[in-house]
């Protein structure tokens, strides 16, 4: 678990990597030891409570403040789904960061606990994954949250239940620049 104040300071770079996007300054990495273990991250943009970007990695390639500038600057400029974000935008821009838990393989009998897992499934005709929030935002029940990970992935809606599937469950610690600290 992250101190309020490395929270607010992986925001600060986060939105520190968009602002150099522009200026062409240079980021400094923070040097915190809690910023350096691999895990995977996620950085997810909001425009007016609109998703307006999100890429991350599920698991941990790099350390957690590297990881945090690549993917914002990944969210920000290439996420297919949406345009590159642009320096207007940048103000009204409000940045999410979900690091990642260890990714624990769900059994087939058992279901997702809502407010705490986030789904990731692998198929050999897809994968797909969703983070912990995205079932609490749209209140959904177990099932529908499995079947929304196969939807991501682009498989049929049971696709969980194939026996060539493997769902994992995952945690994540989320943080936003819209939280109070």
């Amino acid at each position: 678990m992250f101190t309020n104040e490395q929270k607010k300071e992986l925001l600060s770079l986060a939105r520190n990597a968009l602002k150099a996007h522009f200026t062409g300054e240079t980021i400094t990495l923070p040097d915190d030891p809690a910023f350096q273990p691999k895990r995977g991250v996620f950085v997810s943009l909001h425009i007016n409570n609109d998703l307006r970007g999100c890429i991350g990695y599920i698991k941990g390639y790099k350390p957690i403040a590297e990881s945090v500038v690549e993917m914002a600057e990944a969210a920000a400029f290439q996420d297919p789904r949406f345009p590159p974000l642009t320096e207007k935008e940048l103000e009204t821009v409000i940045i999410e960061i979900s690091v990642l838990g260890e990714l624990i393989p769900l059994l087939k009998n058992e279901l997702p606990v809502i407010g705490r897992d986030g789904l990731y499934i692998q198929n050999p005709y897809g994968s797909g994954i969703l983070l912990p929030q995205v079932a609490v935002e749209y209140n959904w029940k177990p099932e529908t949250f499995l079947r929304e990970v196969c939807r991501k992935a682009g498989l049929p809606p049971n696709a969980y239940l194939e026996p060539y599937s493997v769902v994992f469950r995952f945690t994540a610690e989320v943080f936003s620049e819209a939280d109070t600290f």
